[in-house]
């Protein structure tokens, strides 16, 4: 059996191109592991930047990890065979660094499966100095690392192409040297942007709330984040392509951050400063995808905000190739950016008002209204777009009933437009529940009542239902409801992920977060006391608490924040 698994994980190579494969034993084997599948890993542009920049090293060999697909994972854990890497079929415990790449809070308990099933110690704490080192990187990591602390070894605070080559060459100087794994978490932990969590105490009071965080010696009281300040430097696209994958594209990143102040937004804030790429580094790139001849997926946090947008369109489709977006705003998209789309064969535009209310928006910051919604729907419709999807949350804070109607309304009028211009397509509403994040201005604020969430759904449900070709999904809320303890967990929410990943995973978290005396609703449905200690306040994303709490306070009042601007110090990022 374990011959059949290699053998598909050579076929998976056999698949691909541009991948990198070194014979073994002549550089350093590092596992690059994704907590999903391949289908769903290898639509990650991260990934693949930092599976170049790590191969590009001459002392490294990175190769892939993935979890494995059902029947696969069934066939590991039936023969006891050790999770392998893509490249050359190594035993995950084989290398000598596993790194992680932590996108969404749900594929935690696919890093302790993945672990598990590559023979390696779960606790970072029982590994010893001949077991990987675990580091752990991307969005969640740079957000909240506190959940998977007792699991990573080290955090990477911020993004990788600043962080990576220092805490590489730290690395290997550690071992060079043959220090200890103590003494190389040491070491470690002076690279700015990492963070080891062992060397910081977390102390609780009687009630299980946070009290203290004590730096060890000789560590930083705060782990800044590390950001990129030339985009230029390092081009961000597609290394190995397939076809097996969920956008099978050619990606190519335009920018990166976003300067818009939602306030429900996590990566708004923790990735300020926005930055674009130069249009001739941009089109450079669509250059060297054209021997691939796939289409072209631009990503950034909104695609129409990118300043030469129409030239980059010409410049795409003037080759010859087609297009898509990661995402653009409606109040700054173009006729061109649209036309290109449709040309490419987009057939469903999509917009994320987030919100049906202008009061709704004005509390979120998002600068979309109405307007821009039915703007938007003109260029799609006059590009020859037939189907629209709107992005939706339900359970914002200081959300009301009529809000929830009025997504309603939104909806409904929307497709009237539709209609009245000839289009019989369908208005698909994507809803999800809303999800306070860490280091944004919603971190104080209760998540909204299971309750209330599923009533807005019925309404949202039975309000529209007797409209044809309007289509309403809503995400499951019981999902949604894990996500919310763990983006704001903190260590004891990580031992009661490890007690569920003993017990069948996620489906099992509730009954952990009970047996270890925890409390869903407490991190749930509490508001924050203003000056609460948070679990992740070992990190310094650049910006003042006192900033993001007046934020809270001016969504309460449903005052406007203005985008980034050129010489702005609002927030502090920019005079890093």
């Amino acid at each position: 059996m374990a011959w059949a698994l290699k053998q598909e994980l050579k076929e998976q190579l056999a698949a691909e191109e541009g991948y990198y494969r070194y014979p073994l034993g002549t550089r350093l084997p590092v596992a690059l592991a994704y907590p999903n599948s391949y289908f769903v890993g290898m639509s990650n542009l991260g990934l693949h930047i930092i599976y170049e920049l790590l191969n590009k090293r001459s002392d490294t060999a990175c190769e892939r990890v993935f979890l494995p697909e059902r029947k696969s994972l069934e066939r590991y854990e039936n023969t006891r065979t050790p999770l392998m890497s893509v490249e050359n079929q190594l035993p995950l415990q084989q290398f000598a660094m596993i790194a992680f790449v932590l996108s969404f809070e749900m594929d935690y308990f696919n890093v302790v499966k993945m672990l598990e099933l590559g023979k390696v110690r779960v606790r970072a704490a029982e590994r010893g100095d001949m077991d990987p080192l675990v580091i752990a990187g991307g969005p969640c990591a740079t957000f909240n690392p506190e959940p998977l602390s007792a699991v990573i070894d080290a955090f990477v605070i911020g993004e990788g192409e600043v962080i990576m080559p220092a805490l590489m060459d730290v690395f290997y100087q550690a071992r060079g040297e043959g220090l200890s794994r103590a003494e190389m978490l040491q070491r470690l932990a002076q690279v700015p942007g990492v963070y080891v969590p062992s060397l910081y105490e977390h102390r609780y009071g009687e009630d299980g709330r946070l009290l203290a965080i004590a730096p060890g010696q000789n560590v930083p009281a705060k782990v800044s984040r590390q950001w990129l300040q030339d985009l230029d430097a390092y081009p961000a696209h597609t290394v190995v392509r397939t076809e097996n994958t969920e956008f099978n594209f050619y990606l190519i990143e335009t920018a990166r951050g976003c300067g818009r102040h939602c306030r429900f937004c996590m990566a708004g804030y923790c990735f300020r400063r926005p930055r674009n790429r130069s249009l001739s580094v941009v089109t450079r790139e669509v250059k060297d995808a054209l021997q691939y001849k796939k289409r072209i997926g631009l990503m950034g946090a909104a695609i129409s905000d990118y300043p030469e947008i129409n030239e980059l369109c010409k410049d795409i489709l003037g080759e010859g190739l087609s297009m898509s977006v990661a995402s653009f705003r409606a109040d700054s998209v173009t006729q061109e950016l649209v036309d290109s789309l449709a040309e490419s064969g987009l057939k469903t535009l999509t917009m994320a008002p987030e919100a049906g209310s202008s009061r709704m928006r004005a509390i979120i910051n998002k600068g979309i209204e109405e307007e821009h919604l039915f703007n938007a729907m003109d260029m799609g419709l006059a590009a020859g777009i037939r189907h629209f999807r709107l992005y939706i949350m339900i359970g914002l804070p200081f959300e009301q009933d009529e809000d929830v109607e009025a997504i309603v309304d939104l909806a409904g009028r929307l497709k009237d437009y539709m209609e009245d211009h000839g289009s019989k397509g369908t208005l698909t509403l994507s809803v999800n529940p809303f999800i306070p994040k860490p280091f944004t201005p919603f971190q104080w604020l209760p998540m909204a009542d299971k309750k209330y969430v599923e009533k807005a759904a019925k309404t949202l449900t039975q309000g529209l239902r007797k409209r044809k070709n309007i289509i309403v999904g809503v995400e499951s809320p019981k999902e949604a409801y894990i996500q919310g303890v763990l983006a704001r967990g903190d260590r004891q929410v990580g031992e009661a992920l490890l007690l569920a990943c003993e017990n069948g995973g996620s489906k099992a978290f509730k009954r952990a977060m009970k047996e270890c005396g925890l409390a869903m609703d407490d991190y749930l449905y509490r508001e924050r006391e203003a000056d609460e200690l948070f679990p992740w306040e070992s990190l310094d994303m650049g910006f003042t608490r006192e900033y993001i709490y007046q934020e809270m306070k001016k969504a309460a009042e449903l005052k406007p924040t203005i985008q980034c601007f050129d010489g702005c110090h609002r927030c502090g990022v920019c005079g890093q």
